[in-house]
């Protein structure tokens, strides 16, 4: 298994930083929000160039893998400019994954909330559905273009709210470029968290063999509501958690999300003697 992180929970800013740390903590890469660890790069259609995708790229390779290009959108925000911008944005990154060395790039499905993506009742819907696929379908066309993938990311609040919902969206698309993210915390709430390893084990069966990596986070139940706190410093079984992922591939990668700071290394280091002892 490979163990990465988000770059911008590293607390640094910069490429050479961002390599300088994973050779720190031992981490095997990350998934890259360029605007949001990069001083230089913006959240704007043609904010990157091939030259600086060059340059960041050959920076993080020396220690790590880039396994994620993130450029998060919400595809039913009622704000039509910030739809058509995240797909422009989007759409860059797929045309420089290839320069990254990064295998896709990838999003959650948002909510019509728009800021934040919270819950919505129309996130439920039929039209909610069509109008999330027809998006990314349209994006997964323009990443066979460019000779990479899309990765699609379900979440208990947004439009693609289980494992089967993002299912239906990934097998109404039809496309082998079309991966999917794999984070558990997502689809939990107060309502169903006793039944995490239940949705775990579902989503595992629906996406075997075609899940692009897992997101690692914990989480602690408080006033009737989950909260998310650093890995290993919650409740989830994270053994059982590792060990399922492993029963399903062995070579998983798996990237912690939202633990910061000093929980960090205390996380990686949990993470890898459980990982060690498989």
């Amino acid at each position: 298994m490979k163990l990465m992180v988000r770059a911008h929970d590293l607390g640094v800013n910069g490429e050479e930083n961002i390599a300088r740390r994973l050779g720190e903590l031992g981490l095997d890469g990350v998934q890259l929000v360029a605007y949001k660890s990069i001083d230089d790069v913006a959240y704007e259609e043609g904010s990157i160039t091939n030259k600086r995708a060059e340059e960041i790229a050959d920076a993080i390779s020396k220690l790590g893998r880039i396994a994620l290009l993130g450029a998060y959108f919400n595809p039913v925000h009622p704000n039509p400019e910030k739809v058509e911008r995240g797909i422009a944005v989007f759409t860059d990154y797929l045309k420089l994954a290839s320069t990254f060395g990064a295998p896709a790039v990838g999003s959650e499905s948002g909510s019509y909330m728009g800021d934040p993506w919270g819950y919505h009742p129309d996130n439920a819907s039929d039209e909610a559905l069509s109008r999330v696929t027809e998006i990314f379908a349209d994006l997964a066309a323009r990443a066979e273009e460019y000779g990479t993938s899309i990765a699609l990311e379900g979440a208990f609040n947004h439009v693609l709210s289980s494992p089967r919902r993002l299912k239906t969206c990934v097998d109404s698309i039809g496309r082998a470029n079309v991966k999917v993210i794999i984070d558990l915390y997502n689809y939990l709430d107060i309502s169903n968290h006793a039944s995490a390893f239940d949705i775990l084990d579902e989503a595992i069966e629906l996406f075997s063999g075609n899940i692009l990596l897992y997101h690692i986070k914990d989480f602690v139940v408080e006033d009737g509501r989950l909260c998310q706190v650093g890995v290993g410093r919650g409740e989830l079984d994270l053994e059982r958690l590792i060990r399922r992922i492993n029963l399903d591939d062995p070579e998983a990668t798996l990237v912690l999300e939202g633990t910061t700071g000093d929980d960090l290394p205390y996380a990686i280091e949990k993470l890898r003697s459980i990982i060690n002892s498989l």
